[in-house]
């Protein structure tokens, strides 16, 4: 399938978050306190989130409204299924 979006913007966030990865790794191979690490890494994970949360945006304001703006009804409803399944995934909880 096509990508009508791009998420170029991302790649900045996403190399800075590299270098969180490293930091982190730097921390455990310097036997830094545990506290201190999980800070990092919880650092990481909403780092993380907020990229998920812009790329998620982005699919719903330009693939899904593209979809829901088309003519085909099959891929409005896969559209909004896909939508559905992202969100199901999402509040899973293990």
């Amino acid at each position: 399938m096509k990508q009508l979006t791009t998420h170029q913007e991302q790649l900045e966030f996403l190399r800075k978050i590299e270098g969180q990865i490293r930091g982190v790794q730097k921390m455990i191979e310097e036997k830094r306190y545990c506290v201190d690490i999980i800070t990092q890494i919880h650092s990481v994970v909403g780092a993380l989130y907020r990229v998920e949360n812009e790329v998620f945006k982005k699919h719903i304001n330009g693939c899904v409204v593209s979809a829901l703006k088309g003519k085909s009804e099959t891929e409005k409803e896969k559209k909004i299924s896909e939508v559905i399944e992202l969100i199901s995934r999402f509040r899973k909880v293990s």
